[in-house]
């Protein structure tokens, strides 16, 4: 079957780790010989790469797709995929809900998009959703910045945390090796890429899998030795990490990143709630007390290092008291931002079987209140930003101004400031900092004078 000049579209929902699996699946898609279309509804392959870690977004994907379906019956030459978690979750059971799908497919099998949809070409519906050993992938992704890109570490989850159905759609930990990783990379910097964000979704376990121990009886293979292994690619200005989890997290990886000069001062730590018997019941294996020892250290070694997290209002069976707690976590650390959700069952979890579920009415009480300090918080660390010369990564103009272009400290900031994108998109220009809001800033380039000796 020729595929030249098809278009294809594709929405994605969810995590850092689902928009990597899309760009890498868009590759596939134009080596295939397929043109990207912006609607949906002038497209002939639609595939929705779907999350499920939030009740939400998973029937907005329903809703999504009960749109397509009706234009399948009008267009029966219309591709129709479901991809990422909840194909995962929901397997052939999907296929009973929306029967027009062609194609429904987990994330571990994002690299045999080709191979799934020539079945499906040859007249077939298929559900692939086995748990596979992922293979090296030697696609090209369809990058959606020119600028910075995601490099995917480490796939899947071993943890088992009660709430999360992260393990049960993405499969086992499995690390790629490093010299894969440094190879991509490489790439990344020869195409003119400035920054790369290192992902897992738990990505302090990388290497855990890998064969060999140290002398001193370390695993062979860390992120804190994968740090300094691609440390000096060249081209890549700026390395991020994403996301950890503070069971593993270690001084040894804090000091890798403040010796490391292309190590952007910004950490992810998500703490869930900041009440240890929460914490014990959703199976997190720390205390609030080891959290906040990994953020002393951290601010012992990098002080004005940002500090993101996310965490998780009305956990079943949460006290108002245990509340509390998270409040007093968010207001004693002062997070640069913070992802927050109430609580939402999911299928497959033991939360979600307990018979002490919150009303959904303290859930939202309780969302909008964390969702009120984390706003307060956030702009009191904007404020030190305020007259301070940042060097900003500019990567796109603004959406909403265009004599403004926009990029990030290396403190993640997402900064405004007028330029011409044409002349500096990509470009590390120091900026120095006019306004500030909770999550944003505003500045103005600074021209930096040579020093002369």
């Amino acid at each position: 079957m020729t595929t030249f000049n098809r278009r294809y579209h594709i929405t994605t929902f969810g995590c850092q780790m689902n928009k990597a699996d899309s760009e890498r699946m868009a590759g596939i898609l134009e080596d295939m010989g397929f043109q990207w279309s912006e609607d949906p509804n002038q497209a002939d392959l639609v595939l929705y790469n779907t999350c499920t870690i939030r009740d939400n977004a998973e029937q907005k994907v329903y809703s999504y797709l009960g749109r397509q379906a009706k234009r399948k019956h009008e267009h029966p030459e219309l591709t129709l995929v479901v991809a990422g978690c909840v194909a995962q979750q929901e397997g052939e059971s999907l296929l009973r809900r929306v029967p027009e799908l062609d194609l429904v497919m987990g994330p571990q099998h994002a690299n045999r998009l080709q191979d799934l949809l020539e079945q499906v070409f040859a007249g077939n519906q298929i559900v692939a959703t086995e748990p596979i050993h992922i293979v090296e992938d030697i696609t090209k992704p369809r990058r959606d910045s020119t600028v910075t890109a995601w490099v995917n570490v480490i796939y899947g989850c071993n943890e088992r945390c009660t709430y999360c159905v992260v393990p049960n759609v993405r499969g086992i930990e499995q690390s790629r090796t490093p010299e894969a990783i440094r190879a991509e990379m490489v790439e990344l910097g020869q195409q003119g890429f400035k920054e790369v964000t290192l992902l897992g979704q738990n990505i302090d376990a990388y290497g855990r899998d890998l064969p060999g121990t140290t002398p001193e009886g370390r695993h062979l293979h860390t992120l804190t030795d994968l740090l300094y292994y691609v440390h000096d690619v060249p081209g890549i200005e700026r390395l991020r990490f994403a996301t950890s989890h503070p069971r593993y997290f270690t001084e040894r990886l804090i000091r890798a990143c403040a010796e490391l000069p292309k190590v952007c001062e910004h950490f992810h730590i998500p703490f869930q709630s900041g009440d240890n018997e929460v914490l014990k019941q959703m199976s997190r294996g720390y205390t609030q007390e080891k959290y906040r020892r990994i953020i002393d250290t951290i601010r012992r070694y990098m002080p004005d290092a940002s500090i993101s997290a996310d965490a998780i209002a009305g956990f079943p069976g949460e006290t108002e008291a245990q509340f509390e707690n998270t409040l007093k976590l968010v207001d004693d650390i002062g997070f640069d931002h913070l992802n927050t959700a109430a609580y939402s069952p999911r299928p497959g979890t033991p939360a979600a079987l307990w018979d002490n579920q919150l009303s959904e009415e303290v859930k939202s009480d309780r969302l909008q209140r964390l969702n009120h300090l984390v706003a307060i918080k956030a702009a009191e660390r904007s404020q030190r930003y305020l007259a301070r010369i940042e060097e900003v990564l500019v990567e796109d103009q603004n959406p909403k101004d265009p004599t403004q272009v926009m990029g990030r400290t290396r403190s993640n900031r997402l900064t405004f400031f007028p330029g011409n994108i044409a002349e500096l998109k990509g470009k590390l220009v120091h900026v120095k900092i006019t306004e500030f809001r909770a999550f944003s800033l505003t500045g103005e380039v600074v021209v930096r004078q040579p020093v002369t000796i």
